[in-house]
């Protein structure tokens, strides 16, 4: 399913690019990086993060299976404080 209309991703586009990079992008800018564009009107922002959180939770639990990880620790949040900082010193 097409998530970014602006640059045509979907959301395989999205989850491959959380799967295959070393440092899972855990940003929505990020993403977009890693995928090689940038956002455009943002419609689909939210979309994306929903992805990223799922793909991350779902890489996360295959990886620690004997480990108890939970999946607040693993959220998309935790990469908000870093990327609001980057933004206020955009500014």
């Amino acid at each position: 399913m097409i998530v970014c209309s602006c640059n045509v991703l979907t959301d395989h586009d999205v989850r491959t690019a959380v799967a295959e990079s070393g440092d899972a992008p855990r940003c929505v800018n990020e993403v977009y990086g890693c995928l090689g564009c940038s956002a455009e009107c943002g419609r689909c922002a939210r979309t994306i993060k929903t992805i990223i959180d799922e793909a991350v939770v779902g890489l996360s639990a295959k990886a620690c299976s004997a480990k108890a990880c939970s999946a607040e620790a693993l959220s998309v949040e935790a990469c908000l404080p870093a990327q609001q900082a980057n933004e206020d010193a955009d500014h």
